[in-house]
């Protein structure tokens, strides 16, 4: 990774991407009523489960990030997450009105988090995964 300024821009950028799979992670336990409906709203089977799936996805990624530990592949993996949001929840071409505007937003305004997914999964070293390794930040161990 690169030192001086640029480390603080990335650590910066980490953190506040945690931060925007932490709440809604959250709130996929908090608030599960609403998100299963909307699910269901977008036709997806066996709703509940991939519910659960998606909440633990959200905020144990969210912790590896905030702790800074596999964040390279926690990137990744929140990668493909977001395509697979976007094309089973922000399907805007399924719409029409305001509900297709705000599911095209959505859709869009992912696709700028998953930019900034890629850039920070390259500006990160790449660790093989191991229980043992959780105890080493990604700093420590590149």
């Amino acid at each position: 990774m690169n030192s001086g300024n640029s480390s603080g821009l990335v650590s910066a950028g980490r953190i506040l991407i945690a931060l925007y799979f932490l709440l809604p992670g959250l709130m996929k336990f908090a608030a599960a009523d609403q998100q299963l409906e909307l699910m269901q709203h977008h036709g997806l089977p066996y709703a509940a489960f991939l519910l659960l799936i998606a909440g633990i996805a959200n905020v144990g990624g969210a912790f590896l990030l905030l702790v800074n530990r596999y964040v390279r592949l926690t990137a990744l993996g929140f990668v493909l997450y977001i395509l697979v949001i976007n094309f089973f929840l922000h399907d805007f071409w399924n719409f029409e009105g305001l509900e297709a505007a705000h599911e095209t937003q959505n859709f869009f305004k992912n696709l700028g988090i998953l930019a900034g997914l890629l850039a920070l999964a390259g500006a990160s070293p790449w660790r093989r995964l191991s229980l043992k390794g959780l105890a080493r930040s990604d700093a420590k161990a590149s």
